[in-house]
């Protein structure tokens, strides 16, 4: 599942594939930029910021988010594509490579000066060069909604999906519906940021400090099965900030509180 760890291994992998080389192809298959073309323009970078990836191309952005299904491949020049092309939402090639973006949610180009209108209203970036915990700690101590729903706004710190927010909050002892502006939010940064850069430079995620296949979750899809620390058995329920937003909440009813 994409989060901040993700797409920051995917934007490390993009920006080596790709940083100071010249557009060769440039397709982006959706509507609105389906005309685009920057070939000839220099990658300068792709960088991350909190689930969002940017690729700084001349003086244009590309900005896409992954979602639950997105995923950007790298592949040598001419080399088959190990994914079925209709799949392909945008392609940016050079002499060397071609970097394939695939079932992409959300694909923009704006000016690289415009940023902001896509992603200026996150909030600080768990992974990012500005991390900056205390106003991360504001930010959820000044929202009295659930917990659960306070981790997952990107508006308050950036990176953290719902596999996150579920193993951080039993990690910290701290049941999904408690108000956030009851929970100990300065914690919950430190122990957020801690595991997400434990996880960074992993391609299998693990909380657990076990990277066995099944072993890696609290509580996390495990709902029926006991607790690793207790024995109770996991619940599940749904939760969001709408009817439309629900999320997967999984805790233990002893271990959280």
């Amino acid at each position: 599942m994409p989060e901040g760890d993700t797409v920051f291994r995917t934007a490390r992998r993009l920006h080596e594939a790709l940083a100071g080389e010249e557009v060769t192809r440039f397709d982006i298959r959706v509507p609105r930029h389906a005309t685009a073309d920057l070939t000839g323009e220099v990658i300068h970078e792709v960088v991350p910021r909190g689930k969002h990836l940017l690729m700084r191309i001349g003086a244009f952005t590309l900005h896409s988010h992954l979602k639950m299904e997105g995923r950007w491949l790298v592949f040598a020049h001419g080399e088959p594509w190990r994914t079925p092309a209709h799949q392909a939402r945008a392609i940016v090639g050079t002499s060397r490579v071609d970097a394939v973006g695939f079932e992409i949610a959300m694909v923009d180009l704006v000016p690289t000066e415009e940023e902001d209108r896509l992603v200026g209203h996150l909030g600080p970036d768990l992974l990012g060069p500005d991390w900056d915990p205390v106003e991360a700690a504001r930010r959820l101590h000044a929202d009295a909604r659930p917990v659960h729903v306070a981790l997952l706004d990107q508006r308050n710190l950036a990176g953290l999906g719902n596999e996150y927010v579920n193993e951080l909050l039993f990690v910290r002892g701290i049941l999904p519906t408690r108000p956030a502006n009851e929970a100990d939010v300065a914690g919950l940064v430190d122990t957020a940021a801690r595991m997400i850069l434990a996880n960074r430079d992993r391609s299998g995620r693990t909380f657990t400090g076990d990277t066995r296949r099944g072993r890696q979750t609290w509580v996390y899809g495990r709902d029926r099965r006991p607790c690793r620390r207790c024995g109770t058995l996991i619940r599940r329920a749904e939760l969001g900030a709408t009817d439309t937003s629900e999320r997967n909440v999984f805790w233990c009813p002893r271990c959280q509180r």
